[in-house]
């Protein structure tokens, strides 16, 4: 029969028309017929009834009108999606084959004399007729042809040139499947008759195969699904003029050099107007009696009864949207969500991505497994060179965007730009590292492609380096918002050359740097302006999350960009979902689910009301009946099918009900269901679910770009949660997600998120402390970061640095010897008298210079201590994993050199027993952290250029540096100092500050926050002397922080004296205060009380009058026979001072406080002759000591109040780190550039 093409999108889906008569088949003159009377009547007719917005029900047939076709026509209603404007339809046209946007008021209901008639367009595909495509292997530079899931465009688009071409076409109908016609497509072409069945497998575009479905459209494949195995044989199908022809030789390697007949397989290779047509006799005769046996569904008779039925059937299968439609698809087994702006047909497979060849060629060879899903649909968007916003899981990945970028790059013609100097493409990265990235990928990819010179500029704020800046030949730059602001300062025409502009992690661009970012656009936008020529110009904006700034991106700065969301959550926020929070008793629940479903009669609703549980899905079920609100209930051991819940579900709305179902989420897939205009969430989802709820409500996602205030009215979809005092721990998640969403938040979720993200922190309790505390003073990312933020004595005060390893806390002498990075290094702190550890050290290297000594290792141990020979150094090292053994002896062990803070892997046989005599000195390795400097730009991490540079500086030598704080084996230092010893002279150079060196890299930056940052951090450690915080370590607390003492004796760190006042005043009974006695903070579970009332009683007296009194200030100097003490206290009264032979206690009151301090003595003194006498600003002790000499120090345990007096102390020449002869040393406040005094200062020598 002769036909009349309508819609074509691949041979597998197409729409035809009837034009002769046939046996049941309506004429072309009953549907001219029928076009003019329903003009008449729904343009006259006052009986044609409006449809009201919410009684439309999507599948189901209306009379619209087409602003195209200016006529009214039947349309099949596809979707309703709202808009700032009031609502649209999504309409297929049934006698046309055309896809529709029809506003509201222009749909009428379907007159039943209207609806007798059959839908004029049907659908079809070729019968058996599969898909062929060219498997290119770019490594070996081989393709093999197979079949395939979906059409390549080349054979898309000589199916459609054919049928443009014809001058007449007719269609042999042999089966139905699945309401589509399987046909023999004929077509005369210059008085030429082709089978286009037989053209397409004649021209490799297609085999004939039976027994399969329509092969996939390129929307019907997901991201997992792999390609057929192109060395399997199909089976061989005989078409009507193919009788007798030689088999197709699948799987057969061909040299990348292809043959005529098989060049035109891929599109890529070769065109397909290329091809020549196949002949066909002039007399055709019927298929069915051409080929014998040819398969059909059903029997014959069957089929001749059914087929006329089928032709005026009202309900046919449509198939994708036009190119102008907004769409939500759900796409392949996993139903990958996607929103798209426009179509756009994605790109599943790495031989049809539209890249070049080169860049496939080496895609390949880096074992790409992509294209990913998202990255399916951005690359063809991108390659067209059109604006793109795209958000995403995987929206971090720069391959999303580089691919498609280079092609662009690589075959666009910029020869109107070669007078001009300035990259092409210019990509901005948020920190650093993501820019290091993108130009080692670009780089990578960029080998098969023309040379395009890529740049990475990280200037810091250098400013020297911003004008010097040089790009000539340079075509793509990558770099971040700060270093392009700086860029623009010096050269205003950077941008005129730019076509691409690349923002990658669009929402921390906007996030953390919004001025410099708009700032940029702006600047891009005139760029854009002055441009001269039809230059092509792209903005490419993606991340993970939907940030607020891309609207005004998108209105202000991008031209009809393609909008492309794979992350149902944030189209949800993208369509104006409205959300709210309702909190409620969880006993009251239900009670505040039947106020929410308090319909009125003009505000119907299609609700979905989501549980956990199918206790509660009957519970609630019976609530609503109980009302008089009928609803539906599903879950697993329902008697309904999905079905059935499906019908009434639509039959409820339609006839003027509100459509209500209880569900678990179990039975959300099953269902599909994307319609629903409400969803409530009776219990408090987790992240993954919350998605899952969200996107039941698809259909009812407003898709045009909104202002920033929307009126309520505007949001059709709403997303309710009821919040209980039992909600789930995923509160911080969920408040994070209604933040962005611009939701209203009630305090209760607030106080819900404080106490979930509190019992997240204490279950971190028994990890590291977090690095980036330490080192700047802050984690910005609390919730994922996987260590602690506070302290835990156990494992932070489990080995203290030895006392005699600081003599002064003014000055330790410190010798890096791992580098971490610009701030934090590992390395030792050697003593200026008598180094214990370069003893040791000696004595190790002597003993194992013996062979005999070399003892070798046969059974590894965790935590134990090994020797370990490098060369003529030996080393103490410790097992830190327990090491997985193989088949060999030799095997590797991961060791950490215990005096140096390196950890390295080891081969087994290299382990030596290491003497217990050498095991007795502590390890010596000490974390040592520069203060008050951190990276420029908010960047989270050093920069390499930085650290290396620190590194060949420092590493290996010796420093002086002031300990500002030391927590068990870390110290904060600020300065440190490189110097250089002159023993000949005796005196020590300063070279350099490390921080000034850093500062002067211009990728550094002042970190005032530093110092008072660790402080407030060691005030939460609980009340405990010394000797208890090494005696009763828990292993977890059972306070929380702020339940922490601040008292001072707690912090168990080294202070300087310019930290006595801050201290004293956290220590002053203004402060917190501890709730609950010491040791029961520490001790597990509450014990009923027992006959040591009394003594816990005490104890917690004891505690009481610890938390009541301050700690006074205390500076201290010594000559060879006494040592004086001023305790800097002001009017004192009521003081008391008892002296003992190792022990003085001091305790005083001033302005109504009490101050003590109980100091034990680091040696004796003769009690009979100690004094204290009380002066108005402060108090003097004098201890007599025992045995004349110098102390090393005043104290056996490191106190934060007692300081040296330097204005009184006076040390020999030996021990002078920092002048000759008797020049005084000055000590500027801490971190202070000129802290040390160099020996230039010094013009005087003594012998003395």
């Amino acid at each position: 029969m002769e036909v009349t093409i309508l819609k074509i999108e691949d041979p597998s889906c197409f729409w035809i028309a009837v034009k002769e008569y046939a046996p049941g088949i309506a004429s072309e003159t009953v549907y001219e017929n029928l076009n003019a009377e329903m003009e008449q009547f729904y343009n006259s007719s006052k009986d044609a009834d409006e449809v009201k917005q919410e009684e439309i029900e999507k599948g189901q047939v209306y009379v619209v009108f087409s602003e195209e076709l200016k006529c009214w026509c039947r349309a099949l209603v596809k979707s309703v999606r709202c808009h700032i404007d009031g609502f649209q339809l999504v309409c297929f046209l049934v006698d046309y084959a055309k896809y529709c946007y029809v506003a509201s008021e222009n749909i009428r209901v379907l007159v039943g004399a209207f609806a007798k008639i059959s839908h004029r367009a049907k659908k079809c595909r070729l019968h058996c007729t599969k898909p062929l495509t060219l498997h290119i292997d770019y490594c070996e530079n081989t393709a093999k042809i197979g079949p395939a899931k979906r059409w390549d465009t080349a054979a898309v688009d000589h199916f459609r040139k054919l049928l443009e071409e014809a001058t007449e076409v007719k269609a042999t109908i042999q089966t139905v499947e699945d309401k589509v016609l399987e046909v023999f497509l004929f077509v005369t072409i210059r008085d030429e008759k082709i089978c286009v069945n037989d053209d397409l497998v004649a021209k490799h575009f297609a085999h004939y195969k039976e027994g399969e479905g329509p092969a996939k459209s390129s929307s019907d494949v997901s991201d997992d699904e792999v390609l057929l195995d192109p060395e399997c044989v199909p089976v061989e199908f005989v078409g009507p003029t193919f009788l007798a022809r030689p088999k197709l030789p699948f799987g057969e390697e061909m040299s990348s050099h292809l043959g005529p007949g098989l060049a035109g397989c891929n599109s890529v290779l070769e065109k397909p107007s290329q091809r020549s047509h196949t002949d066909l006799n002039d007399s055709i005769m019927p298929v069915a009696s051409m080929v014998p046996g040819l398969p059909s569904k059903e029997d014959k008779a069957v089929w001749t009864e059914r087929l006329p039925q089928f032709l005026n059937s009202i309900s046919l299968q449509t198939h994708i949207v036009e190119d102008d439609q907004q769409s939500f698809q759900n796409v392949g087994k996993e139903k990958n969500f996607v929103f798209l702006s426009k179509k756009i047909e994605p790109s599943s497979f790495l031989e049809t991505a539209p890249l070049f060849d080169g860049l496939k060629k080496e895609l390949a060879c880096s074992k790409f497994s992509g294209p990913t899903f998202t990255q399916s649909y951005c690359w063809p968007a991108i390659a067209w060179g059109c604006d793109v916003v795209a958000i995403s899981h995987q929206g971090n990945d720069p391959l999303l965007y580089i691919p498609p970028v280079l092609t662009l790059l690589q075959e666009k013609d910029y020869q109107a730009l070669r007078n001009m100097s300035g990259p092409l493409a210019l990509i901005v990265c948020p920190g650093w590292k993501k820019a290091q990235l993108v130009f080692d990928l670009l780089n990578t990819f960029g080998k098969g492609c023309r040379p395009l010179h890529p740049m990475l500029i990280i200037l810091g704020q250098n400013k020297e380096a911003a004008s010097q800046m040089e790009m000539q030949g340079c075509e793509v730059v990558v770099t971040t918002p700060y270093n392009l602001q700086r860029l623009l300062e010096h050269n205003t025409r950077l941008l005129y050359r730019v076509c691409h502009l690349v923002l990658d992690e669009t929402e921390v661009l906007f996030s953390d740097t919004f001025e410099q970012m708009f700032t940029i656009l702006t600047c891009y936008k005139k760029a854009t302006a002055q441009a001269q020529g039809n230059l092509p110009h792209q903005i490419i904006a993606v991340g993970t999350q939907w940030n607020k700034h891309i609207t005004p991106l998108i209105k202000e700065f991008l031209t009809d960009p393609y909008i492309v969301i794979t992350v149902i959550e944030e189209a949800a926020i993208f369509g104006n979902v409205q959300q709210v929070v309702q909190p409620c008793m969880n006993s009251n629940r239900t009670a505040e689910l039947l106020k929410i479903l308090d319909f009125t009669q003009k505000n119907f609703q299609k609700v979905l009301i989501f549980t956990d549980s199918i206790t509660e899905v009957e519970m609630i079920h019976k609530a609503l009946k109980s009302h008089s609100i009928v609803s539906m209930k599903k879950h697993r051991e329902s008697r309904c099918n999905a079905a059935c819940v499906l019908e009434r579900w639509r039959k409820m709305y339609s006839s003027g009900t509100p459509a209500v179902l209880v569900l678990t989420d179990d039975c959300l897939q099953s269902l599909g269901i994307t319609d629903a205009t409400w969803v409530i969430h009776f219990n408090f989802p987790s992240p993954a679910v919350f998605g899952q709820r969200l996107q039941s409500m698809s259909d009812n996602f407003c898709t045009g770009i909104k202002d920033s205030a929307v009126d309520q009215e505007d949001m059709k979809a709403k997303s309710v949660i009821l919040l209980t005092e039992n909600s789930s721990c995923h509160a911080p998640e969920i408040l994070y997600y209604l933040k962005r969403a611009e939701a209203e938040i009630p305090e209760e979720l607030y106080d819900l998120t404080a106490r979930v993200q509190e019992s997240e922190e204490d279950e971190k309790f028994s990890r590291p402390l977090c690095a980036s505390l330490k080192t700047f003073g802050i984690c910005r990312n609390r919730t994922e970061c996987p260590d602690r933020h506070q302290i835990n004595l156990s494992i932070d005060m489990a080995q203290n640095i030895a006392d005699e390893m600081i003599e002064t806390l003014e000055c330790v002498t410190i010798l890096p010897l791992f580098i971490v990075h610009a701030t934090n290094y590992f390395g030792r702190i050697v003593k200026k008298q008598k180094d214990q550890y370069a003893v040791l050290a000696k004595e190790m290297n002597d003993y194992f210079k013996v062979p005999g000594h070399r003892i070798s290792v046969n059974t590894m141990e965790k935590s134990v201590f090994y020797g370990l020979r490098e060369g003529a150094i030996c080393h103490r090292v410790q097992v830190v994993e327990n090491p997985a053994k193989d088949e060999e002896n030799v095997y590797k062990v991961t060791v950490k050199y215990i005096d140096e803070g390196r950890t390295s892997q080891v081969n087994s046989d290299q382990l030596l027993h290491l003497p217990l005599k050498f095991q007795s000195l502590p390890p010596q390795a000490v974390e040592i952290i520069v203060c008050r400097v951190k990276p420029v730009e908010n960047e989270a991490e050093w920069n390499p250029k930085v650290t290396d540079h620190i590194s060949s500086k420092i590493k290996g030598k010796l420093h002086h540096a002031k300990v500002i704080h030391a927590l068990g084996k870390t110290v904060w230092v600020d300065p440190m100092i490189g110097v250089t010893s002159l023993p000949s002279i005796k005196m020590w150079i300063n070279e350099y500050n490390i921080r000034s060196e850093i500062l002067s890299t211009g990728l550094g930056t002042d970190n005032p926050e530093h110092v008072g940052a660790i402080q407030k951090l060691c005030r939460q450690m609980p009340v405990l002397d010394h000797a208890e915080s090494l005696e009763c370590l828990p292993a977890k607390p059972e306070t929380t922080v702020e339940k922490f003492g601040t008292s001072v004796e707690a912090l168990l760190v080294r202070s300087t004296k310019e930290d006595t006042a801050g201290l004293e005043e956290a220590s002053s009974p203004q402060a917190p205060s501890i709730q609950e006695n010491t040791a029961e903070s520490f001790n597990s579970p509450v014990t009923p009380p027992s006959n040591d009332a009394v003594q816990t009683k005490e104890a917690e007296d004891s505690t009481v009058h610890q938390q009541k009194s301050c700690h006074p200030p205390i500076k201290w100097f010594q000559d060879d026979v006494s040592v004086s003490l001023k305790v800097q206290i002001l009017k004192a009264t009521d003081s008391k001072c008892e002296f003992s032979r190792e022990k003085v206690t001091f305790s005083a009151y001033s302005e109504g406080k009490l101050y003590v301090a109980d100091l034990e003595l680091y040696q004796s003194v003769i009690a009979e002759k100690s004094t204290c006498v009380i002066k108005d600003t402060e108090a003097v002790i004098l201890l007599v000591k025992e045995k004349k000499g110098a102390w090393c120090k005043l104290l056996k345990n490191k106190n934060p109040h007692v300081s040296l007096d330097f204005e009184h102390w006076e040390e020999s020449e030996d021990e002078r780190p920092f002048t000759v002869g008797s020049a005084k040393v000055s000590y500027p406040p801490a971190g202070s550039e000129d802290w040390f005094e160099s020996s230039e200062d010094s013009d005087t020598e003594s012998d003395e």
